[in-house]
């Protein structure tokens, strides 16, 4: 079933569970996927809406980070609780230690030895987590890795 089937089925039964968070979140998923297929004039593929679901998914841990730094626990708690919805349609989430693996097995592969070729990986590295790991996660490892 592909990814814009699912989140039209998840839609359907918050509908019916009654659920607001949840169909507030799908909808919101809908809503960016369909404006970015407007935008570029195609019809995306569930890599291209992973890619849009990655975007918001950052968006609401911007948010709730931003919300705890003012004291506004319950805003806080709300993007939370998206981000849980949102996970569930993303792949499963690399662990640290998978992520290092793949940072140090890609810079074996490149075979750089400084930040100059940070670049070379980063690219690499993001192709192959796309959905799977946060970039600003992605980037920090990288670079604590090439400064070795």
């Amino acid at each position: 079933m592909s990814l814009t089937q699912r989140l039209t089925e998840a839609m359907k039964e918050a509908m019916k569970a009654k659920q607001p968070l949840r169909l507030g979140v799908i909808r919101s998923i809908r809503g960016a996927i369909k404006n970015a297929e407007i935008d570029k004039k195609i019809v995306m593929n569930d890599a291209d809406i992973i890619g849009v679901m990655s975007t918001l998914l950052k968006q609401r841990r911007e948010s709730a980070q931003i919300y705890r730094d003012n004291d506004r626990v319950d805003l806080a708690e709300k993007e939370e609780q998206e981000i849980v919805v949102l996970q569930e349609f993303l792949p499963q989430q690399l662990s640290s230690d998978e992520l290092k693996q793949l940072v140090e097995q890609t810079i074996a592969e490149v075979g750089a030895t400084s930040m100059k070729e940070m670049g070379m990986v980063m690219k690499k590295v993001t192709a192959q987590t796309v959905g799977r790991a946060d970039g600003r996660q992605v980037s920090e490892l990288v670079k604590a890795c090439l400064a070795k």
